[in-house]
């Protein structure tokens, strides 16, 4: 009988077949290992980079969901108009023919009020603000009510102050005041279409002061969503004068109007007027601050009379 042919004996444990097949099986594994370094160091290296990427943006005011800037900081804007429709927030309210808003819309424009004026004007607010200030991140200064950010508090800066009140202030700041409030109020008219004389100034109209403290109370949360006609009834027109610059003496602070998927925002210029109508069409939110200090005002107009207010006067 032809002999059986056997296949290649074993080596046994510990010969040197066996502990090449041990290397040859830790090579094996060893490689994705090294990979798996190499993609873990990738990974965390990418994730620093976009994690100081986002820092960087932040720095200068980013925020997620803005797709288009209205007004750019370094513009000079003659004026700009962007009539959207009107919501259904004025039929609870009683109407004014030739005033209460039926073309609605939002416009930003630079040659209403001079950068001088708005540095003079500026002095007022800083002069006011010097008084007191809140502890948290946004204090105001109402010169109609006499309302101060003092701590967690308000006082009415009047009565609190009494006499020393005429050593702060002078007389050409509240006229200067009355007349800055005039060429908005003249801005809007001729917006929207409608007689300056049916616009009358409403309450709350005061100066901001927003810087990047913590917030302290509820009164400094200022960068919540919101629409002006539903926190305040009697608005209908709002308008802000900035009184600081976007990026030069703050970062952060940009005026947005929420608008799904497609965010506008208005970087603020000292001397820009950005004003809208006061329904839900505008909501709209202030980014946070993130580093120096940005001014403003918000001057707001009523169709009522019912709900004018007098300009201040010092004495």
């Amino acid at each position: 009988m032809a002999p059986q042919r056997r296949g290649a004996p074993k080596a046994p444990e510990g010969s040197g077949a066996a502990e090449r097949r041990r290397q040859s099986s830790t090579k094996s594994i060893r490689v994705p290992r090294d990979v798996r370094k190499k993609w873990l160091r990738a990974a965390v290296l990418g994730s620093c980079t976009v994690l100081a990427a986002c820092l960087f943006w932040g720095s200068l005011g980013g925020d997620e969901g803005i797709t288009e800037v209205l007004a750019h900081r370094s513009e000079i804007l003659p004026g700009r108009f962007i009539e959207v429709p009107c919501s259904e927030d004025y039929d609870s309210h009683r109407r004014f023919e030739g005033c209460s808003p039926r073309k609605c819309g939002r416009g930003i424009s630079d040659a209403v009020i001079t950068r001088d004026e708005a540095r003079r004007i500026r002095s007022i607010a800083e002069k006011g603000l010097s008084l007191g200030g809140s502890d948290g991140g946004a204090s105001i200064l109402d010169l109609h009510s006499g309302a101060l950010s003092v701590g967690k508090h308000f006082v009415n800066l009047y009565r609190y102050f009494g006499d020393k009140i005429q050593t702060i202030f002078s007389e050409e700041d509240f006229q200067l005041y009355r007349d800055v409030r005039q060429k908005v109020q003249l801005a809007i008219a001729q917006a929207f279409g409608i007689s300056a004389s049916s616009l009358h100034l409403t309450k709350p109209t005061f100066f901001s002061r927003i810087n990047s403290t913590e917030a302290r109370t509820a009164h400094d949360e200022y960068w919540h969503a919101h629409v002006d006609k539903v926190t305040y009834g009697s608005f209908d027109y709002t308008s802000l004068l900035y009184l600081s610059d976007y990026l030069d003496d703050f970062g952060g602070g940009r005026f947005v109007f929420m608008e799904e998927g497609a965010n506008k925002t208005v970087e603020p210029r000292a001397g820009r007027v950005s004003f809208f109508t006061s329904g839900s069409e505008n909501l709209h939110r202030v980014e946070k601050v993130h580093w120096g200090t940005r001014y403003a005002i918000t001057i707001a107009f009523t169709c009522n009379p019912d709900h004018g207010i007098s300009d201040p006067t010092l004495t």
